[in-house]
């Protein structure tokens, strides 16, 4: 359809974002209406549903394609590789009734004014605005550009002074009615799916519980003209001005920080509950969108919907104000529940492959009923009987329970995981844990212990470093610039008289021995807030140059900028500025005469031992400029370096097994940190992630600079456990000359954030192989930790991803599993969450993904045999003009294979991870050849069993009596003259064609179960799954008793006839030589690994997954890595050149 488009039928909504669908414009028409009402009658409601999962079909029936500004609906679908189909109705909102209250019209200015989106959407001549809603979000179309764009909140285009100006006042009563009738109340409502939906919906009960007291909240709001007043958060729109007084209270949206300073607790939204000091929106002459005015992290002066507010301080006397930015389902936490809502489609194969099998059952099905039609109208029976034969064989060979029997797998690996403390929103991700073969970590609080304890200060003067104050000594830490810097550069707050904050922040201050207080009336600085933090030597410090600092204002740490800055007053003295941060950031701000010359070589000797180092910096500043009004450039520059904060990084007792673990299973672990490179590659080496004897490979690219092409150099890093300062000139230890096996052994790669961005822009042919051997990253920013998991995604690897949820949700979202490690049941940063805060749960859902997976097999073939079983043995009767009984079918759907269905899936996960995966498929040769091979025994034994049961000599007898009779007597009956006819019953089902089938089809039922019930090496055996085991055996129990019971009225009820004893023991034997056959065949041929693996061989198969071709690739390559080198980017690529030694000097 995309090459007949009318002009402006077709557009982009959300052009760019994650969520980008593609628009198309159409009109309903009448008579097409009337033909799809018409059609949907006589096809008794088959039609309808076709619509609902075929929605472009319903679109392309009912309606004619048009202009998107004629449209009453419009087509949508999504540009990514899904390409999913929905469509919405045009929706009309109507400003009449404010006409006729506030006096409306079409000339009025709050019309006329055309800057907004809001205005543009109002057309003038009836004051009504067209709409639509996706995904719980309305767009309104833009009469001025032609287009349908998002409303609810504020515009992307603003800058801070135009937010301070137009909206620092609060928005009139009239501008608030305009803006809730369009953009929709302020609420994220979840409805509860009403029972007669639960057939193709999913019910929403506890995401409704979860945001049902985000709805009810009062809050204060100031209205231009009246002043504050109470509202209901409802009623909230983009724009309003809330005041925030008090403390504890809960944010109903998105709004900008304009006055004041708040600390709040963001564990709703990160999964940490660390308070987050946010500072207000400056007011500054640039025109320039708000977002993009600093390079600081523009969310810091952003209150998040969700977030509770736990303090909120004004500046001097005024009150905490914030301007609403994004209300109901725009703000953060609406993109959260709408991401469980509308959950991004995985790529798994599993289910596609689900489908195409399905599909193939279909076309089974549909020669049955070719079968049906054929043999039933030949023997003259009546159309309605014919009908309904054929429909039936489509419900049996198409299991209708399949759906369920895949999904209670994963429910009961859910239920286990969570008894482990282990939370999931996305329980279809399980079966992708099965799957995964990377697994990247954050290191800080994932890897090592999150609280870091302060081991000693490295003071610096002008002479260059100083002896090393170890807090271990007990020795009291000298006062001056240093300790001062630990005791105010921090975000701590002070909260019911207990200081709360980060643990880093926390053991920091601790170790100064000062003590925190709120200003009070014998502290008073002009310009200083109410209730400003203030921080005093306690009387143990003896002799100090302050009597204390109030700290005035602070540029919170960041992530991207990794460093954090305060401006502090002295009690009766100097303005001061404090910097602390990654010693390299840090020492680019600081004046060079102040930084060591001997910097990099000191900062080794602890990054070398794993510990965490921080750097500290100062400034005196100008007393007379108010601190709110001084720029962050101005501020952080020409600093004074004050020496390094040194601080213990312990690895958790957990970690080395855990990693342990997951290498003898043959899956990747990698290292995705912020923190400094060689304290990374130590950690890697202490947790075993670089196991002895494995070399580890610096990977530096630079910029191009000047004439000079972007560069990038591998350098072995050599591993000494003590390093003597003096003989020490790098920042990493380079070994100059490489021994001959340095190549042939194995090798990791580490680079760092800025390495990565240089290769990812200049060196795209060269990433592919780092990455290959790519352990260790460090300095890497939020964004690029997204980024390289999805670079390890193009390599078809399966990729995990396990952090504290704080730096890390980019990439936990990015990744095909994320694993948040938090405390916090509720949190939906990440599609799973682990209570214990360890890498444990890494193994355990790889675990239970691998089981589920498994289950899912498992259970897919077991229905398709069930459903194959049945089919087989129908067909077999309708030859005869028969068919099974309703008893007979329910006893096998219920009694059997939905006890089956239910208890096979109970095995837990084998609790040891074996070095191979699970197949991630279902059209994989094992699992295919397994199906068909059961399914050709299962029809040779019904064949047979038809067969050799019409050649028996009582067949001809009388029905109910062939068990009763002698077989001497048998020749006398057959040759008899009276001999009664065949097939004479009560039952019009019951015939010995009719019993022996169900019999065997029966307990074939039950001995597939037990064949495919796989229990090593993915799952615990099978004999452990106690309650399936029980249910096997009670099952076999009661269709024996059935077989071999002489009960007239069992056999009545079931439409079953007496047959002779030896009849009955040749039907036993049947069933135990197919069990014979079958589980040979499972365990000789379809579970032999090796078997498997010799065909491949033998037959030259190679992987088509990305990493595997670049494994082959790079083992043929003798040239690789290429050590001591220097490759450069040009127009042409990458050309290598000869590698020159360059000094220390050179480099810095």
């Amino acid at each position: 359809m995309g090459d007949h488009l009318e002009k402006g039928q077709h557009a982009l909504l959300n052009e760019g974002d994650e969520n980008e669908m593609e628009i198309f414009g159409y009109r309903t028409q009448g008579c097409r209406k009337a033909l799809c009402l018409i059609g949907s009658i006589f096809s008794l409601g088959i039609l309808p549903l076709v619509y609902y999962w075929r929605p472009a079909w319903h679109v392309w029936a009912n309606c004619v394609p048009c202009s998107l500004q004629e449209a009453d609906v419009v087509l949508l679908k999504t540009t990514d590789e899904f390409k999913i189909y929905s469509w919405k109705k045009v929706m009309w909102i109507s400003l009449s009734a404010l006409s006729r209250t506030s006096g409306l019209t079409p000339d009025h200015p709050l019309i006329t004014d055309e800057e907004y989106i809001i205005n543009r959407a109002i057309r003038k001549s009836d004051l009504k605005v067209r709409y639509i809603k996706v995904q719980k979000i309305r767009y309104v179309w833009n009469n001025l550009e032609g287009q349908f764009q998002k409303i609810g909140s504020l515009e992307d285009w603003l800058s801070s002074a135009k937010i301070h100006q137009k909206f620092g006042l609060g928005l009139t009563s009239e501008e608030q009615e305009i803006r809730r009738l369009i953009c929709g109340p302020n609420a994220i409502d979840v409805e509860v799916t009403p029972i007669w939906k639960l057939l193709i919906k999913e019910q929403s009960v506890k995401l409704h519980h979860l945001v049902e007291s985000h709805n009810s909240i009062t809050v204060s709001v100031c209205e231009r003209k009246a002043g504050v007043q109470d509202l209901e958060s409802r009623l909230l729109v983009p724009g309003d001005l809330l005041i925030l007084t008090g403390s504890r209270v809960q944010m109903p949206c998105d709004a900008i920080l304009i006055d004041g300073s708040c600390v709040v607790d963001e564990g709703m939204l990160t999964g940490e509950s660390i308070p987050v000091t946010k500072t207000p929106l400056s007011q500054m002459a640039s025109s320039a969108p708000w977002k993009m005015q600093t390079e600081a992290d523009p969310r810091r002066h952003v209150l998040f919907c969700g977030t509770e507010v736990i303090q909120a301080r004004a500046a001097g006397s005024g009150t905490v104000r914030a301007v609403v930015l994004q209300t109901g389902f725009n703000t953060a936490k609406g993109d959260l529940v709408r991401a469980i809502l509308y959950p991004k489609p995985m790529n798994f194969k599993l289910y596609r492959d689900a489908i195409r099998f399905l599909l193939c059952l279909v076309g089974t099905a549909t020669i049955g009923m070719i079968y049906t039609l054929c043999v039933y109208v030949l023997s003259g029976e009546p159309p309605e009987e014919v009908v309904r034969k054929a429909l039936d064989v489509i419900t049996i060979a198409v299991p209708p329970a399949l759906p369920a029997a895949l999904t209670t797998g994963i429910i009961y690996a859910q239920r286990r995981l969570k008894r482990k403390g282990i939370f999931c929103i996305s329980p279809q991700r399980i079966n992708v844990c099965g799957q995964l073969n990377l697994v990247c970590f954050d290191k800080t609080g994932t890897l090592t212990r999150g609280g870091l304890d302060p081991w000693g200060v490295v003071p610096c003067d002008q002479n260059g470093f100083q002896a090393v104050h170890s807090f271990a000594s007990g020795k009291a830490l000298p006062q001056g610039p240093l300790c001062a810097a630990m005791a105010s550069c921090h975000s701590l707050i002070l909260l019911d008289g207990t200081i709360q904050g980060d643990p880093m922040d926390l053991k920091m201050f601790e170790a100064t021995k000062w003590e925190m207080t709120t200003s009070g009336d014998d502290f008073h600085i002009k310009g200083m807030l109410a209730h400003t933090m203030v921080v005093k030597p306690t009387d143990t410090v003896g002799q100090v140059p302050v009597e204390g600092l109030a700290i005035l204002r602070q540029f919170p740490f960041s992530s991207a900028l990794q460093r954090m800055t305060v401006i502090v007053q002295e009690m009766r003295g100097d303005r001061l500025a404090f910097m602390k941060g990654a010693p390299e950031r840090v020492a680019s701000f600081c004046r060079p005469d102040t930084v060591p010359s001997s910097f990099i070589s000191e900062l080794q000797i602890y990054t070398t031992q794993g510990f965490r180092v921080i750097a500290l910096a100062y400034k005196k500043l100008e007393s007379d400029c108010p601190a709110t009004a001084l720029m962050r450039e101005k501020v952080e520059s020409d600093l004074i370096f004050l020496g390094l904060l040194i601080l213990e990084n312990r690895l958790k007792e957990e970690t080395k097994p855990v990693l342990e673990e997951l290498i003898s299973a043959r899956i990747r672990t990698v290292m995705i940190t912020g923190d400094d490179l060689q304290t990374a590659i130590t950690v890697a080496r202490k947790s075993g992630m670089v196991s002895e004897g494995q070399k580890v490979i610096l990977v530096e690219a630079n910029e191009a600079t000047g004439s000079s092409s972007a560069s990038v150099s591998w350098k072995l890093v050599e591993e000494k456990k003590h390093i003597p300062l003096e003989n020490q000139d790098n920042y990493i230890n380079i070994r100059e000359e490489v021994p001959d096996h340095g190549r042939e052994g194995s090798y990791h790669f580490a680079l760092s954030g800025k390495s990565f961005h240089v290769l990812s822009q200049h060196f795209s042919s060269l990433l592919p192989k780092i990455l290959m051997n790519g352990t260790i990253f460090a300095r890497m920013s939020p964004g690029q930790k997204s980024s390289l998991v999805e670079e390890f995604q193009k390599l078809d690897y399966f990729v995990g991803m396990c952090g504290d949820g704080a730096n890390d949700c980019g990439a936990l979202k990015m990744a095909h599993v994320g694993i948040s490690l938090s405390e916090q049941e509720a949190s939906v940063a990440s599609p799973f969450t682990s209570k214990t805060a360890n890498i444990e749960c890494v193994p355990h859902l790889i675990k239970e993904g691998r089981a589920a997976l498994v289950t899912s097999f498992c259970m897919f073939k077991y229905m398709a045999l069930y459903s194959m079983i049945q089919y087989v043995g129908v067909l077999l009767l309708y030859w005869e003009t028969n068919s099974l009984s309703n008893y007979q079918f329910l006893f096998q759907d219920l009694a059997i294979t939905t006890l089956i269905g239910v208890t096979m899936n109970l095995n837990g996960a084998n609790p040891k991870l074996v070095p191979f995966r699970p197949a991630g498929r279902l059209i994989s040769p094992p699992l295919l050849l397994s199906v068909i091979l059961n399914i050709l025994l299962s029809l040779a034994m019904h064949v047979v069993g038809f067969v050799l049961v019409q050649k028996q000599p009582w067949y001809l007898m009388e029905l109910h009596s062939a068990c009763t009779m002698r077989n001497e007597s048998i020749s006398a009956i057959i040759t008899s003259p009276n001999a009664p006819e065949k097939n004479r019953s009560h039952s019009p089902f019951s015939s010995f064609e009719n019993t022996t089938i169900w019999f065997l089809g029966t307990i074939n039922c039950i001995i597939v179960a037990l064949v495919f019930s796989k229990g090593k090496p993915f799952r615990q055996p099978t004999y452990t799954n106690y309650i399936f085991v029980l249910v096997l055996i009670l099952q076999m129990g009661v269709c024996l008793f059935i077989l071999f019971a002489d009960i007239p009225e069992l056999h009545r009820r079931l439409d079953l006839l007496c047959t002779p004893v030896l009849w009955r023991v040749y039907i036993l034997i049947m069933i135990s030589s197919n069990f014979v056959v079958s589980f040979a065949v499972e365990e000789t041929i379809i579970e032999n690994r090796a078997l498997w693996l010799a065909v491949k061989r033998c037959f030259g198969y190679q992987s088509k997954s990305q990493y595997r071709i670049w494994q082959r690739n790079l083992a043929n390559d003798s040239n690789w890595p290429p050590l001591n080198q220097t490759s450069c980017s040009d127009m042409q690529g990458v050309s290598y050149s000869n590698p020159v030694f360059e000094s220390n000097e050179e480099q810095l």
